[in-house]
């Protein structure tokens, strides 16, 4: 008799069970539920928009939805463009060696020669003074350093170095490196610091007690253990510089050209469809470009 009552009991307590385990699978989608809506939103939609933009025909007035690779034909069959193209990753490479140089070395000053870390931190707080502006002020501000008239030509002027004003120094690819250099540093500086903080520092005693010079803890201990924050700070910059055009068209005063300065010309002049053509073989080209990197740096530690 006992045994009869347990049974059933037994048997309506599984599907319980099942309903119990059917939900705990739903959680971490219903948790996920909000960010993916946000992404959707603000992400995705607006990719897929100019995705589908850039199949429109246009004219001088007004755009006309169609299915047209003239676009992409024209962006891809263009010596110009891919002359554009070109020298705006010529601007990413020489920007991104250069802040990865200065990032590479403030971070390790900021981790390894500074005992204390309020003191850390007050010097990184130091670092990030300058992003209280805005990035046009702290850009334009260069113009009165490097001008023909500017403080670096007058002392090189007056100290005799020079017989007269350097004119490369403003409105030049030198100004625009320089402008750019200054700008996204500490988006180099930042993961490079934390990911320096959380090297454990028994790793490079143990290589200096094992007869390490400075420079081999560095090569063989520093280096592979920063390369996630290296990477990342790689993805921030580059993205950052490729899309950049207030910067090359100030500081090179017109005289050079990127892929997001052509962009900008293109929608002045209505062109929308042909922006966004362009926009969509620029995001192409930087999702290669961080594809490349992820494959060789893993990040997952960092995130």
């Amino acid at each position: 008799m006992t045994a009869a009552l347990e049974r059933p009991a037994t048997a309506a307590a599984k599907p319980a069970r099942r309903r119990r385990l059917s939900i705990g699978a739903l959680v971490p989608y219903l948790q996920a539920t909000p960010l993916a809506l946000i992404l959707g939103a603000f992400l995705l939609l607006p990719i897929l928009m100019i995705a589908v933009v850039s199949f429109w025909d246009y004219d001088f007035a007004a755009m006309y939805p169609d299915f047209l690779t003239t676009n992409y034909s024209d962006t891809l069959g263009s010596w110009v463009t891919w002359k554009t193209y070109l020298n705006t990753l010529k601007y990413a490479a020489i920007v991104w060696a250069l802040t990865l140089f200065i990032g590479f070395w403030v971070a390790y000053f900021l981790a390894f020669h500074i005992r204390t870390t309020a003191m850390q931190m007050v010097l990184f707080l130091v670092c990030t003074v300058p992003f209280l502006t805005s990035n046009i002020i702290r850009m334009i501000s260069w113009i009165p350093v490097l001008g023909r008239n500017g403080l670096v030509n007058s002392t090189l002027v007056q100290m005799g170095l020079i017989p007269k004003p350097i004119e490369w120094l403003l409105y030049s690819e030198f100004a625009v490196v320089l402008a750019m250099v200054h700008l996204y540093t500490l988006f180099m500086v930042t993961p490079i610091f934390n990911t320096l903080m959380r090297i454990d520092k028994s790793l490079i005693e143990a290589a200096r007690d094992a007869g390490a010079s400075g420079w081999q803890v560095l090569w063989n201990v520093v280096i592979p253990l920063a390369k996630p924050g290296m990477a990342i700070g790689t993805i921030f910059v580059v993205t950052l510089v490729m899309a950049d055009f207030s910067t090359v068209q100030v500081m090179s005063g017109g005289q050079s050209a990127s892929v997001a300065l052509m962009m900008k010309n293109q929608m002045s002049l209505l062109q929308y469809p042909a922006a966004a053509a362009n926009a969509v073989v620029l995001l192409v080209l930087v999702l290669l470009m961080v594809a490349g990197i992820l494959r060789i740096v893993d990040i997952r530690k960092e995130l």
